[in-house]
Parts: structure tokens; C-alpha cells; sequence
């Protein structure tokens, strides 16, 4: 029996040396074990990561922009390739966005779903809208910093700005006239390709652009929103008023360099000038002869046409010259005087 009972105590005695010393250097094992599985995975899931940002950029692979969506890059391939562009019925223009699209077939409908609440004008876009209400408002954001002189639209300050840097970076190829805006440059070279895409729907008559397009047809509603305060005069163009307050101000603002001699109008002095340097510009394309003014060639040209536009109210005779004419009615006014 004591064999037995000591048999029992040795295997108890090895199963505690077993089970509580060595467990504890097993320990220390397995937890170095866990926190280097630990070290593993965060650096695998760091890989990941990397990894699922790098999936959600979608690279273009002409050009190596990259995108945060795939629908941003369908969008955007559009512009390398003419697969898949928003294309007009009518003209075939097309447009890599069909919003963009929606605002072009406007100008073909003639759609105008933006209205002015002030005076009622209509506009295809919105922001043709907030420009135009800037001019019953007064509101001039965009400012001069160096002549604070305001404007209701960037593009207008683009241009102005090139008064004081002379910048013109947009030469036109044909006759070398530089422009401070690309648009302009579009507008300037339908005049030499005689492209008029704009036409008026009621005589037909066609504009290089849509501004001249919308001057001319205040002469079919009779529209002359520009009035004189002075005489009360009213023109279809706030140029024509500032050039007809000249004559109520006197003000005289081009000079000429070589006398002195001032003008209210720009073409006056160009004309002016022809004096100084000989130049006859305009040529009469029958006989040759060369005029130094416009006016001249255009009553000279009369005499091979056999226009006479001025007829005397009392016998009809007619003249080319309205200086004629006036040297005609003497003869009238004689005539009656020793009749009295």
C-alpha cells in the first residue's frame, strides 16, 4: 500500500513539474508567436489597404489622369475618342457631356427657360441670366486693381486688361490682329471666310456673331433702350449715345500727333491723318481715281452709277451731291423774292 501510495506521490510530483514549470516558458513562447502573427497581419492588412486605394484610382491610360470613380473615366475618355460623345442632330457638334449638349440644342430651338423677373428677357443658360441682371442692379464684381473700373462678367475684365498690359495673345493668322480673348479671335475670322452663322428670321441677313445679331434686330422692334438725357435722342447702342454726348459736351477725345488738331470720332481722325501722309486709301474700282475719305469715293462712285438721292421738293430735280441740292434752292428762293 505504500509502495502504491508513493508510486502516486512521484507521478504527481512530475506531472507538477511538467504542467506549472514548463507551461510558463510555453507562455512566453506563444505570446512572442502572437505578437509577431500580429506584427504579419497589420502589415498585411497595410498591404491591403495600399492596395484598395490603388483599386479605387482609375487611371486613363492615354493621358495618366487618374479618377475616384469608373464613371469619371467613362466621362472623361470621351474627350480622347470620338466613341460615345453627345453629338447634335442638327449641326453634328458634339459635347463630352450631355448636359452640356442639352444647353447647345437651345440655341437651335430657340429655348429660353431662364427669364428675367425685371424686364422679362429670356436666357438658354443661368448664367447669361446673373450677368444680365447685373445691368438692372448696377452690381459689378469683377474690379480693375489698377483703374478700379468694375464689370459684370470676367471676360469683360480679360479684355479691359489689355488696355494696361497691351497683352493680345491671340493673333489671327490671316491678317496678323491680335485679341485679348480666343472668342474674339473666333468672331474676327468669320469676317475673312465670310462665315455668318447667326441669321436674322425676319429679312435673312446674316452676323458673324450673336451680339451683332441681337443689335440688328432693334431695328425690326424698334427697341432703342439707350436715351440722351440732354435732347432725349434715343439710339440701339449705348456706343452710339456716348459718341452722340459729344456733341452736347463738346468733348473732342482723339488727337492728332502731328498738328494737334482733335476729333470727336476715331474715324475722323483717320481720315484726318491722310492729310499728313498723302495715303488715298479708297479706290474707285472703274476709273482708278482714289479718294482719301470713304464719303468721297462713295459720291463719286454716283457719277458711273447715275444715282442721284437728293430731289429738290419744288421742280424734282435730282443731285448726287446734297451740297447741290442746297445750291439749287437758292435759285427757288430768288425766284420768289423778284416775283414779290
Amino acid at each position: 500500500f505504500m509502495e502504491i501510495q508513493e508510486i502516486e506521490q512521484v507521478v504527481v510530483k512530475w506531472e507538477t513539474d511538467v504542467f506549472m514549470v514548463t507551461p510558463k516558458d510555453s507562455e512566453s513562447e506563444r505570446d512572442e508567436e502572437l505578437q509577431q502573427n500580429n506584427d504579419e497581419n497589420h502589415t498585411i492588412k497595410q498591404n491591403q489597404l495600399i492596395e484598395t486605394q490603388d483599386k479605387s484610382l482609375y487611371p486613363c491610360g492615354i493621358c495618366d489622369e487618374t479618377f475616384t470613380k469608373n464613371s469619371l473615366l467613362t466621362k472623361h475618355l470621351k474627350i480622347h475618342t470620338d466613341d460615345g460623345l453627345f453629338s447634335c442632330k442638327i449641326c453634328g457638334k458634339t459635347s463630352s457631356r450631355k448636359c452640356h449638349l442639352d444647353i447647345h440644342m437651345r440655341t437651335h430651338t430657340g429655348e429660353k427657360p431662364f427669364l428675367c423677373n425685371l424686364c422679362g428677357k429670356g436666357f438658354s443658360q443661368k448664367g447669361h441670366l446673373t450677368i444680365h441682371t447685373r445691368t438692372h442692379t448696377g452690381e459689378r464684381p469683377f474690379s480693375c486693381k489698377i483703374c478700379e473700373k468694375g464689370f459684370i462678367e470676367k471676360g469683360l475684365l480679360t479684355d479691359h486688361m489689355s488696355v494696361h498690359t497691351g497683352e493680345r495673345p491671340f493673333p489671327c493668322k490671316i491678317c496678323g490682329k491680335s485679341f485679348s480673348r480666343k472668342s474674339s479671335l473666333t468672331v474676327h475670322v468669320r469676317t475673312h471666310v465670310a462665315e455668318k452663322p447667326f441669321s436674322c428670321e425676319i429679312c435673312g441677313k446674316g452676323f458673324c456673331a450673336k451680339a451683332f445679331l441681337n443689335l440688328h434686330m432693334r431695328v425690326h422692334t424698334g427697341d432703342r433702350p439707350f436715351s440722351c438725357v440732354i435732347c432725349g435722342k434715343t439710339y440701339t447702342q449705348k456706343s452710339h449715345l456716348s459718341v452722340h454726348l459729344r456733341t452736347h459736351t463738346g468733348d473732342r477725345p482723339f488727337s492728332c500727333t502731328l498738328c494737334g488738331k482733335s476729333f470727336q470720332y476715331k474715324l475722323s481722325l483717320m481720315e484726318h491723318m491722310t492729310i499728313h501722309t498723302g495715303e488715298r486709301p479708297f479706290l474707285c474700282k472703274v476709273c482708278g481715281k482714289r479718294f482719301r475719305e470713304k464719303c468721297h469715293l462713295t459720291v463719286h462712285m454716283r457719277i458711273h452709277t447715275g444715282e442721284k438721292p437728293f430731289s429738290c421738293n419744288i421742280c424734282e430735280k435730282r443731285f448726287c451731291k446734297k451740297c447741290n441740292l442746297i445750291l439749287h434752292m437758292r435759285n427757288h428762293v430768288s425766284e420768289n423774292s423778284v416775283s414779290c
